[in-house]
């Protein structure tokens, strides 16, 4: 599936869980009711994806990506007022990290919802980081 197709068919999607669900539930909320309905259309979803930097042969840190569609898309969920910048920072250190290009910032918690799509340019650090994605929990 092409790269605006998937994100589309995945704020779509959220937009639905929106609608039916309104805001004010957990972040949790707005990630399993998504999940669930894009497992429905065919898609591969991993929630809770942790995953370890490495650098330099050691682990320096790790962090869990919210969801992860069709090994192509990082999904990062908020449930809150308004999104701030530091939400972008952290998917974009996200995808830096991964060496992902495309991700989406989804905030379900206020009245109307919030989305933005942040193509990265960055493959990696460096040659000598790397992430290593460990096994996650299902949705």
């Amino acid at each position: 599936m092409h790269d605006a197709a998937l994100t589309e068919q995945i704020i779509g999607c959220t937009m639905r869980v929106h609608r039916t669900l309104g805001p004010g539930f957990l972040e949790s909320v707005y990630e399993k009711a998504p999940a669930h309905d894009l497992s429905k259309a065919g898609l591969q979803v991993e929630c809770q994806r942790a995953a370890k930097v490495v650098y330099d042969g050691i682990v320096v840190g790790d962090f869990v990506a919210d969801m992860l569609i069709a090994d192509t898309v990082l999904v990062e969920n908020k449930a809150v007022q308004a999104l701030m910048q530091a939400h972008e920072v952290q998917l974009v250190n996200y995808l830096a990290a991964t060496g992902m290009e495309i991700g989406l910032l989804l905030n379900l918690g206020a009245s109307s919802a919030s989305i933005a799509r942040i193509v990265s340019k960055a493959k990696q650090f460096s040659t000598l980081c790397e992430v290593v994605f460990q096994s996650c929990k299902s949705c």
